[in-house]
């Protein structure tokens, strides 16, 4: 009965220990299973209090018959999901979201908070979950682009002034014909009337204007997408307080599984069919 013996050690000596008494001479300490190390380093949480914003669509919004619901809330529960946590996700207004994070009166936020500079002097935000990159639009009638800035040499493209769209492209397609409008909306009007080639935007607002009916079915995609940090952003993720770095692990580590499981590809396509990202 060797084995039982060196169980019935074992037990006693941890008992002896946890008394406050020292071990034997000689006598060590049982190893902690990597199991034990594991749980210790991602402890887990019952319950997630989600807040997010109810009036932006596709991302988070209140449906037809008043339940929260977008690309967000599904991200929320996902993540719920893959930490064994329940959810609960809660609407408030936008400009009281993050005051009411550092109150202590939610664990997290997701609402499409880009990640800055400006938000990590307050906050922490986890790792990116989508980001909104550039892209271009054109007619469907054109043959097939070479979108690059040697393709697109002397095209006509428009772009909303003042915008880090037309900063970038006149940082790498300069030697396209660049028309600033004082809106995007000008700047797609362009578009359908054919006094410019292309059109160049945020891809996830050109998502639904491609799909809607403002466009009047006369263009798609072409090429992309675009997401140079500098212009357009290191993108967007979920917001937590500074000091629950534990929430930041968790949250990241059930975002790195949800995307190996195909789950976050099915979230695109539900809210994203066109792929804006």
């Amino acid at each position: 009965m060797p084995g039982a013996v060196r169980v019935w050690s074992v037990l006693v000596l941890c008992a002896w220990a946890a008394l406050g008494h020292p071990l034997p001479l000689g006598a060590q300490a049982p190893a902690a299973t990597p199991e034990a190390e594991s749980d210790k380093k991602l402890s887990r949480r019952a319950i997630i209090r989600f807040l997010t914003e109810g009036d932006y669509p596709p991302f988070n919004y209140l449906d037809e018959d008043n339940v929260l619901t977008g690309f967000n809330v599904d991200m929320a529960r996902a993540i719920c999901l893959e930490l064994a946590a329940a959810c609960d996700i809660q609407v408030r207004p936008w400009s009281e979201l993050i005051p009411a994070l550092r109150r202590g009166e939610a664990d997290a936020v997701i609402a499409s908070h880009a990640i800055s500079q400006t938000m990590l002097k307050a906050v922490d935000i986890t790792d990116r979950y989508y980001h909104t990159p550039g892209r271009f639009a054109g007619p469907r009638s054109t043959s097939r682009l070479d979108v690059t800035p040697e393709g697109l040499e002397g095209r006509r493209i428009a772009v909303a002034k003042g915008t880090a769209h037309e900063a970038y492209l006149r940082a790498f397609f300069s030697d396209s014909s660049i028309r600033t409008f004082e809106t995007p909306e000008l700047a797609r009007d362009a578009l359908i009337t054919g006094a410019v080639d292309l059109l160049f935007d945020d891809g996830v607002s050109l998502v639904f204007w491609l799909n809607g009916t403002a466009s009047k079915g006369c263009c798609e995609f072409k090429g992309g997408p675009f997401s140079e940090p500098k212009f357009f952003g290191d993108g967007v993720g979920v917001v937590v307080g500074r000091e629950d770095q534990q929430l930041k692990s968790l949250i990241n580590a059930a975002l790195k599984h949800i995307r190996t499981t195909g789950r976050y590809e099915e979230l695109l396509l539900r809210y994203f069919p066109l792929r804006a990202f």
